[in-house]
């Protein structure tokens, strides 16, 4: 009997309907069974002559050996699960040339050696990377172990993660602790000790929808400029500006491996460094006038949180309260309003960030913020002075720009999220490709919108 004589044998019994309904590509539908459990048994027969192909040489087979019968798993219908029965036929490859004897019939729908149908693997995939928190989440839902659903997971994102990077404007760089910190008792000290302190470093597009751009384990400066160094020289020559926090280690990552680039300062981690500041300078006026850390009946203690609030986000009635208390605390509230008032000139100068303001404005906010802190003091106003004019050219163009690492703090918290869906990670790969998916769906979707063909 000739193959197409056989393979006509095969289907002749198709059941046209239910094979439109399951629309699995190859196969066609014999019948279908209902079991008590309203699982649907499906038995399915071969419906592409290509499945008689031998997959070493490729020639087509007209020698049946035997059958065989598989049960591939495949999407539910609706509620009910389906129960996919394929039997199939096993062939002898007569090309004398090809080493293999025998083989089964293979689909695309229906790969060699899977236990998954095509769809459904992709399905799992998609579902770990846009549905469900985790990877368990989607391997319970689907009925598939969990190295299943994570390889399904892996096939489905790495061609857009291996993707070349979008052209980027605006780099954003800034780093996120990998996990928490370990600790370990010495046993001669007694004292404890830092042990283990991971960290990784977020490469963003802060002012596109590029997402997470890539993750580099630890924060040294050499690993970004290798990362950097890695990428296109046209990609590294389109980035104009570059926004990170006070990290010498990324300055000098930047400035080696980006020359032309502008270096931003974060004006949420320096408006964090005036509050610390000052959280340090009624710490230490504490502790030299009364001789011990503040206490509840302490004003200073007790208005801490005031002092950290911004000016404008204080109602006149709160402020005076808050300051006739500190000047009724003599020497210590004095001090502590005094690095408060060095505290919202610099807010006031970061202010004028992304208004588009003349020089002249500038220049004359930033010698009220260096006037008031020359006049106090405090040590630690004089650092957060210092501090300032170092990096004035960073902050400067953060002024003038407008730019932020907003960004890369959003993803920083995205990335928290997945480590706690994860019950914590132990590969650092696993967790790279999971916070990359997790920040990169924005640029994926607008990707997918732009590539549609016009209706």
């Amino acid at each position: 009997m000739s193959q197409g004589t056989q393979l006509e044998v095969e289907v002749q019994h198709v059941d046209v309907g239910a094979n439109r309904l399951l629309g699995l590509d190859g196969v066609a539908v014999a019948h279908v069974a209902l079991e008590e459990d309203r699982a649907r048994v499906v038995h399915l027969a071969t419906a592409q002559e290509a499945a008689a192909a031998c997959p070493k040489c490729g020639v087509l087979s007209t020698s049946v050996k035997g059958h065989a019968v598989t049960r591939p798993r495949d999407l539910p219908y609706g509620e009910d699960p389906v129960h996919l029965l394929w039997r199939k036929r096993r062939w002898r490859c007569r090309e004398a040339a090809c080493p293999r004897g025998s083989f089964t019939e293979s689909l695309p729908s229906i790969p060699a050696r899977s236990r998954l149908t095509t769809r459904l693997r992709a399905a799992c995939g998609a579902g770990v990377a846009e549905d469900f928190k985790d990877v368990q989440a989607a391997a319970r839902y689907h009925g598939v172990s969990w190295p299943v659903a994570h390889a399904a997971f892996i096939d489905h994102v790495s061609p857009a993660l291996a993707a070349p990077l979008p052209p980027v404007c605006v780099l954003g760089i800034d780093e996120t602790r990998r996990g928490k910190i370990k600790w370990a008792q010495d046993v001669n000290t007694g004292r404890w000790q830092v042990v283990a302190d991971r960290w990784l470093t977020g490469i963003v597009d802060a002012a596109g929808t590029g997402g997470l751009l890539g993750h580099v384990n630890g924060r040294a400066s050499a690993e970004v400029i290798a990362w950097l160094e890695a990428q296109p020289a046209p990609w590294r020559e389109g980035i104009s500006h570059v926004t990170i926090d006070l990290s010498a280690s990324y300055l000098t990552a930047v400035t080696e491996a980006l020359p032309d680039a502008v270096v931003v300062a974060d004006r949420y981690h320096l408006v964090q460094l005036a509050n610390q500041t000052l959280t340090e300078v009624r710490q230490r006026a504490t502790r030299d006038v009364r001789g011990r850390r503040g206490r509840k009946k302490d004003p200073e203690w007790a208005k801490r949180r005031r002092l950290l609030t911004g000016f404008e986000n204080l109602s006149e009635e709160s402020f005076m309260k808050m300051w006739n208390k500190l000047v009724d605390a003599g020497d210590p509230g004095q001090e502590i309003l005094y690095a408060y008032t060095v505290k919202e000139r610099l807010r006031e100068l970061l202010a004028l960030s992304g208004t588009n303001p003349d020089r002249s404005v500038i220049s004359h906010r930033l010698w009220l913020f260096y006037d008031q802190a020359a006049h106090s003091r405090s040590p630690e106003i004089h650092r957060l002075a210092a501090t300032i004019e170092s990096w004035w050219p960073a902050v400067e163009a953060a002024i003038i720009t407008g730019y932020s690492n907003a960004r890369s703090e959003g993803y920083n918290r995205l990335a928290k999220h997945q480590g706690r869906n994860a019950f914590g990670f132990r590969n650092t790969a696993n967790q790279q490709r999971r916070i990359r998916c997790s920040c990169t769906r924005q640029h994926r979707r607008a990707t997918a919108k732009k590539t549609e063909l016009p209706g």
